[in-house]
């Protein structure tokens, strides 16, 4: 075949060129190390932003792990207090308390049988200030309050034929000790046997300026003798003391265990002898009588 059979081309072919035509991204803008790769593989190459991809992840991910870790730490300090106390009940044993346990009750408000001594309650000493004589003499005082009634009371009584003498009233602790000991060494008495007819320093209604021994101005021989429930004046105050707010201490057979003294009286007319005498009864003492007994009669207060 000769050479002039062959067709002609007007140009020669320029690869090279074809090749830029079918590319957009120009040569030149390529590593020259890739020059030599054919267009079609240089195409499907793994661009760089791969990497860029895993960097973002593991930035997110060390966030994450921050976040939460930020998050444990104020937790951790939020609860530390609670988790404290709550560790130191449970060393110690305590239990929380119940919203429905009693409050604890005040040791003024009531009594206990510790606080008792031979049967008695503790008493204070009334102030000074708040007591006032209910004889001419000035020698028997109480509380304003129930002298006055006990005032009336008298001439209430009077007035029906009946002479109320007030034998004793407010007695300081002092008074009490003399009385008690004095007493109990002159008929040498054992201290339970006084203790029915008289009570200890510090244990006496007395001491209130609230409680008073009454006898009849008639009959002083029944003067602080049990024989004086026979007397007419006892009659009379049994009749009609409440009407004046004054009531026994001691009946037969009380709780207290105190011997039977129809001559002692109290006024409970006003909120503060109420509660200095109830207060005081919430307690029953450890040895109070058996119901029936009857306790060996008093000769003194």
């Amino acid at each position: 075949m000769n050479e002039s059979d062959l067709p002609q081309v007007s140009e020669p072919l320029n690869f090279d060129s074809t090749s830029e035509s079918l590319n957009s991204e120009p040569l030149r803008d390529l590593p020259s190390s890739t020059h030599d790769i054919p267009m079609a593989v240089r195409a499907t190459l793994s661009p760089a932003p791969q990497v860029k991809n895993k960097s973002a992840r593991l930035l997110w991910g060390l966030s994450s792990v921050g976040a939460i870790a930020l998050l444990g730490v104020g937790l951790f300090f939020a609860l530390r207090p609670q988790f404290a106390a709550s560790t130191a009940a449970t060393t110690s044993g305590a239990a929380d308390p119940s919203p429905e346990a009693p409050s604890p009750v005040n040791p003024s408000a009531s009594a206990s049988p510790s606080s008792q001594m031979l049967n008695h309650y503790p008493y204070n000493e009334a102030p000074q200030n708040e007591l006032t004589p209910i004889t001419p003499n000035g020698e028997i005082l109480m509380r304003k309050a129930a002298a006055t009634k006990f005032m009336e009371m008298q001439e209430a009584a009077s007035a029906a034929g009946v002479t109320l003498v007030p034998i004793s009233g407010f007695r300081s602790q002092e008074d009490q000790e003399r009385i008690f000991f004095d007493v109990k060494a002159q008929r040498g008495q054992d201290t339970a046997t006084r203790s029915e007819v008289s009570a200890p320093p510090g244990h006496s209604e007395h001491h209130t300026g609230y409680a008073v021994d009454i006898g009849d101005g008639d009959r002083p021989d029944l003067n602080l003798q049990t024989d004086f429930e026979t007397d007419q004046a006892f009659k009379w105050l049994k009749e009609n003391a409440g009407f004046y707010s004054f009531e026994m201490s001691f009946p037969k057979n009380n709780a207290q265990g105190v011997s039977y003294e129809p001559w002692h009286w109290r006024f409970v007319g006003d909120r503060n002898s109420l509660e200095t005498f109830y207060r005081a009864r919430s307690s029953v003492p450890p040895s109070a009588p058996t119901p029936g007994s009857t306790s060996a009669p008093a000769k003194a207060k």
